[in-house]
């Protein structure tokens, strides 16, 4: 494999990070609390709507089913407050990359292995992340499903892969935090790593992972 592409939100970006940070600022102790709820319920609804529009065609940019995401997070945890919605929103445009990301992706590079982001995020959402977090000399590529318009685990996004890099399926090895995308690649004939933060047991679906590990640290030993 000569090709490493890896999801963006919770693979390399911390989506936590978003109300994590904005709880610890002063005078928001209303979500202090509850910011790890709202943080869940908000990557839950956002993954789910990106499969129901996946499911009915009906595409957004995912900077909006972002916001339609915050909105039930906090509309379940009974936040009305505009200026806090909008200072979470603009967070997210500057989510960190864990801790080990930048060394990962360093010892890639330095192996000669092709780097590239293959994410739900529309390009301008990813830009500012991958901005913010330093990490940009170290990719070749950020591929975002705008291409297609429609979002993971659809096939046609995993074609942006070849499409883009100019590699054959085998040549690839696919990273990402969540066990649906990892299915989705590996069933499209990827080889890939599911990175378990969480230690979840595998999901049951179509296709299981190759490798499975904690952090990205090691990546570059299975490339």
């Amino acid at each position: 494999m000569t090709v490493a592409v890896f999801d963006a939100y919770g693979t390399l970006f911390d989506v936590s990070a978003a109300a994590r940070v904005v709880a610890d600022e002063p005078g928001r102790g209303a979500l202090a609390p509850v910011w790890p709820q709202l943080a869940a319920d908000w990557r839950a609804k956002q993954l789910e709507y990106s499969w129901l529009r996946a499911i009915t065609g009906d595409y957004a940019p995912f900077w909006e089913v972002t916001k339609d995401g915050l909105d039930w997070a906090m509309d379940r945890a009974r936040l009305d407050d505009p200026e806090l919605r909008e200072r979470l929103l603009a967070m997210y445009w500057e989510l960190p990359a864990y801790r080990e990301v930048p060394f990962v992706l360093a010892r890639l590079q330095a192996a000669g292995v092709r780097c590239a982001i293959l994410s739900n995020g529309n390009r301008d959402m990813l830009e500012g992340a991958v901005d913010s977090s330093g990490v940009g000399s170290m990719l070749e590529a950020v591929i975002s499903v705008e291409e297609v318009g429609i979002f993971k685990p659809a096939r046609a996004v995993y074609d942006l892969v070849g499409t883009r890099m100019g590699c054959p399926k085998g040549d690839v090895l696919f990273v990402s935090s969540n066990g649906w995308d990892v299915a989705g690649a590996s069933a499209y004939g990827f080889r890939t790593a599911w990175v378990n933060r969480a230690g979840l047991p595998i999901d049951r679906l179509m296709a299981k992972p190759a490798y499975v590990v904690d952090d990205l640290n090691g990546i570059e030993e299975l490339v």
